[in-house]
């Protein structure tokens, strides 16, 4: 199980856009991807439990992430938050 904790750096945060790609990158993989920020948990998978959190620019969330592809998973993860989600900024 894999349990990391990143800062969303994009301007506009987890806004619909962010957060559609943050779903189809988790949905790409067979592992269960929870998000969590504060106390609160998501299913990374479901677009609208990922946009309820309204996680803004410099935002620390944490994923939890098992199965058996889970560092894959991470690691496309990881990427797009630290691309700032493929947004020209």
């Amino acid at each position: 199980m894999i349990n990391e904790k990143i800062t969303i750096i994009n301007k506009l945060g987890l806004h619909a856009r962010a957060a559609a790609k943050l779903v189809a990158t988790a949905s790409a993989y067979g592992s269960t991807v929870k998000i969590q920020k504060d106390a609160r948990d998501a299913d990374a998978k479901s677009i609208m439990a990922v946009m309820m959190l309204a996680a803004a620019k410099g935002t620390e969330v944490s994923f939890q992430i098992e199965g058996s592809d889970e560092q894959a998973a991470w690691e496309a993860i990881k990427t797009l938050i630290n691309n700032r989600f493929d947004e020209g900024e």
